[in-house]
């Protein structure tokens, strides 16, 4: 995807990707990677996602990469909280409270942004980008990660014929496609949501899977 686009819906607060509360799926699962308190979680393609905040209620310190300036601000804004900020490696680093925010192209996010990273969360990365790009995410997404860090990963699934993403179909075929080579991967559960995303079936949708995969390096 140009970056332009998501830039471009930011600016024009089209974000209806943004959810109002933090996800009930990781709620319910993320407890099961046994991560302690006090480290870190890395969530790439981050927005101004309240599941961040939910992880930081956790215990834990939250180190996240995104595109859009106005999403970063946004955040901070809402959360009441002040960032200071610097610049390194040519990103906007904005940081308060327990949140560490990575301001650029996540393609040129340095290693060393995330070299402490516990544990990943991606619920909207994966499946922002089309199948044609989820190699090149999947690449430098493993590049970045710590091998003992599992990879808590959300991705829908529909008939691409009914709609065209952003979000983007990502099937357990092509999650296999892109980690199985150097991941272990569980399916933790999966679930018709249409029924709670009706801005999907106005696009189109007859279904749409939900599904949690936990991924740890083998």
């Amino acid at each position: 995807m140009d970056p332009e686009f998501w830039r471009e819906r930011w600016q024009k607060q089209e974000i209806a990707f943004h959810q109002a509360a933090s996800h009930d799926l990781m709620q319910k699962h993320w407890p099961a990677l046994g991560l302690g308190r006090d480290t870190t979680v890395f969530v790439p393609l981050c927005g101004k996602s309240l599941d961040m905040v939910w992880l930081a209620a956790q215990g834990h310190r939250v180190v996240g990469a995104e595109l859009s300036e106005i999403a970063i601000d946004d955040f901070f804004v809402e959360q009441g909280l002040e960032a200071a900020s610097k610049t390194m490696n040519g990103f906007a680093v904005k940081s308060a409270g327990a949140y560490e925010l990575w301001c650029g192209d996540f393609f040129e996010l340095p290693q060393a942004a995330v070299a402490s990273a516990a544990g990943i969360y991606d619920r909207a990365a994966l499946i922002a980008f089309p199948a044609s790009m989820q190699g090149r995410y999947a690449e430098k997404l493993t590049a970045l990660a710590p091998a003992a860090a599992p990879i808590f990963l959300v991705t829908l699934d529909y008939d691409q014929s009914e709609m065209t993403g952003p979000p983007f179909a990502t099937p357990r075929r092509q999650v296999d496609r892109l980690f199985a080579d150097r991941y272990d991967i569980a399916q933790i559960e999966c679930r018709d949501v249409l029924d709670q995303a009706p801005r999907f079936r106005q696009r189109g949708l007859t279904a749409l899977e939900e599904c949690v995969y936990v991924l740890r390096r083998r």
